[in-house]
């Protein structure tokens, strides 16, 4: 099974993938961001690429970031599907992902602007692997400090509300013809992300279950 993960900055795409693949499928989650992470401590001349290109607060370029994810999904842990988070975010990358692979199901999380902007507000990084907190509703076991790794907790600046508006208002202008393109190959299903962890995860779960027996996937 092959999912993508849609949503707005904050909306709780990598939380829910995760819980998702881990819970309903038993394949990873991948994410694009992790995967430049992991290639720049590799130290490879790709991965010095990506570094710069990070350092600098620039785009990964399509191209690079294709490449990249055609590696990951050809290892034998993808041989069973994988959910792909928060990617692609552009039709000229939904695109370049129709070339590579076939995508099932593409499950679009909605929340409200004012819910995402206080998700965000509540969010931290950990400054060594970039794991992802919310310190009210997903809060790590020890303050300040990351569970995977014990590294720093901090809060980026684009996690600020009115930057995370601009990221919001960004978002809207180059996803909604993506969540159109999706809708128009008839495997988008879009699922109401206001609430509790747990409560979401139920619903995007059932909701997912629901899609897949309709179509005889399941």
């Amino acid at each position: 099974m092959k999912i993508v993960f849609l949503g707005a900055p904050g909306v709780g795409k990598g939380t829910h993938a995760g819980m998702i693949a881990e819970r309903a499928f038993h394949i990873p989650k991948i994410s694009t961001g992790d995967l430049f992470r992991e290639e720049a401590k590799k130290g490879t001349e790709l991965g010095k690429k990506l570094q710069k290109i990070m350092e600098s607060g620039e785009l990964v370029p399509d191209e690079m970031v294709i490449e990249i994810l055609r590696q990951r999904i050809s290892q034998p842990d993808c041989g069973k599907g994988y959910i792909l988070d928060g990617f692609p975010r552009t039709i000229p990358q939904a695109e370049a992902l129709d070339r590579i692979t076939d995508i099932d199901l593409v499950v679009n999380m909605v929340a409200s602007e004012q819910t995402i902007i206080d998700r965000i507000s509540n969010r931290y990084t950990c400054r060594q692997c970039g794991e992802i907190y919310n310190i009210k509703f997903v809060p790590p076991k020890v303050e300040g400090k990351c569970d995977k790794c014990g590294g720093e907790l901090y809060r980026r600046e684009d996690q600020e509300p009115d930057v995370v508006r601009e990221r919001l208002r960004v978002y809207k202008e180059k996803t909604a013809p993506l969540i159109d393109y999706y809708r128009k190959k008839g495997i988008l299903l879009e699922v109401n992300a206001e609430g509790e962890v747990n409560e979401v995860h139920e619903r995007i779960y059932n909701a997912i279950k629901e899609w897949l027996s309709e179509r005889g996937k399941l």
